[in-house]
């Protein structure tokens, strides 16, 4: 292909999926579904030029920065204060019990549709369909009040990382025989992580703050990216590196003490969190862009005409909502709609499903069921913030016309209880 045509298409793709960004916070209607389809429809538009060009190979590296950066990402979205503990608390623990309980149930959904498959096997092809993608539920919730949105961008992050870390530490110990030896290798290997990633995340933090040249952020994302890398190499969970930098970035002032704590000046420190967070989102903008076209280019639209990977898709449905829904009357207990509803899935599911090993691969698994997932588990929340935006709308109808409800018995016990609804929030 045209090196020129090549650009020009790269960048229209990403034009596209700016103004796609724009239209899904108006509307409600995730951007992820517009560019997978647009990727389909450029897989039969080079279908039709017999083109074949070859940048499929690059994904690795892609998915790779994808990855680091979708942790930074989320790891500067945690502020940890005091005031916030009970919506962390709760977020956390739904976000922790709904990964562990889905992943396993849809493990033995699987196990019951491919009987060769190992547990262990299915539970690496469930992960990530267990794994709420914050990258969808953070812009999509601006519209709701203030601890509806924090309790779902806390949720969703929390998805993300530890679907994340337990996807590569079941990976990289796969070989390790006997769930004990399983736990003691990925407990060994946590500890050891987290007490180094303390270390260099105050160290690097340490340097940073003092570097007066230009180009600070890629530079050390670029150490970020060799410590990552050197981890690997070495089987550590690096990803604990990059949340670790992250927190600490984020919440200097809660997790340093003493000389610690002095030695970091906030004024730099919050100059650096803005560089950073700038760049972050940026880079996963353009991350979240490919990676969802490419998807949309690899996906195989025949898989989509088997029954099975519908009867698969529907039971995973329904399981992943009646947990949800479980976890939340159980913990939440209160005005749980629509976050019961808001459960997307989306970039970690594809980024996570193309980093599956090749020796645990099934040939039998269709990628229709992944493609499934996200499309109905995007529509399902986008008919909930519709609906809560209209319910919305109409709550701030009657607190206007509040005179009216003043006037008859009735209608007064209605805006009552509209009323207290609206002070639960």
């Amino acid at each position: 292909m045209n090196a020129y045509l090549f650009l020009i298409g790269l960048c229209v793709v990403i034009i596209f999926s700016f103004f796609t960004g724009i239209l899904s916070k108006k509307t409600n209607v995730p951007s992820v579904l517009v560019l997978i389809i647009l990727g389909v429809g450029l897989n039969q538009l080079l279908e039709y030029f017999k083109l074949e060009p070859d940048f499929y190979s690059s994904l690795e590296v892609l998915g790779i920065v994808g990855l680091i950066m979708i942790v930074l990402e989320a790891a500067l979205d945690l502020e940890l204060k005091k005031e916030n503990w009970p919506i962390i608390w709760k977020s956390f623990t739904i976000a922790a019990l709904s990964l562990a309980f889905t992943s396993v149930s849809l493990s033995f959904i699987l196990l019951a549709f491919m009987p060769d498959m190992l547990f262990l096997e299915a539970l690496v092809y469930a992960l990530p369909l267990s794994i709420m993608s914050s990258a969808i539920v953070i812009p999509s919730v601006m519209n709701m009040s203030k601890y509806k949105k924090e309790f779902m961008i806390y949720e969703g992050t929390f998805s993300d990382i530890l679907g994340i870390m337990v996807f590569y530490m079941i990976v990289e110990n796969i070989d390790v025989e006997g769930m004990r030896q399983l736990s003691i290798a990925i407990g060994g290997n946590l500890f050891l992580t987290l007490f180094i990633s303390v270390i260099l995340s105050y160290v690097l933090l340490y340097i940073i703050q003092n570097i007066r040249g230009e180009a600070k952020f890629f530079l050390f994302l670029a150490v970020l990216v060799l410590l990552y890398s050197v981890g690997k190499l070495f089987h550590l969970s690096s990803l604990v590196i990059i949340l670790m930098f992250g927190l600490l970035l984020r919440n200097h002032k809660v997790l340093l003490f003493w000389k610690l704590e002095e030695w970091l000046k906030d004024e730099r420190m919050e100059t650096l969190f803005d560089q950073f967070k700038m760049i972050t989102v940026e880079t996963s903008f353009l991350v979240r862009t490919f990676f969802f076209v490419v998807f949309g280019m690899t996906l195989p639209l025949t898989s989509l005409i088997s029954w099975n990977v519908w009867l698969i898709s529907v039971l995973f449905l329904i399981v992943t909502y009646g947990l949800r829904f479980g976890l939340f009357f159980a913990i939440e207990r209160r005005n749980i709609m629509p976050q019961v509803l808001i459960t997307p899935r989306g970039l970690i599911s594809i980024l996570l499903f193309f980093a599956i090993p090749e020796e645990l691969k099934v040939k039998g698994f269709e990628n229709g069921v992944l493609f499934v997932e996200i499309l109905a588990t995007s529509i399902i929340m986008a008919w909930a913030l519709i609906a809560y935006r209209k319910q919305k709308a109409e709550l701030d109808e009657a607190l206007a016309d509040g005179g009216m409800a003043v006037n008859s018995g009735d209608s007064r016990s209605e805006f009552t209880e509209i009323s207290i609804s609206s002070k639960e929030d």
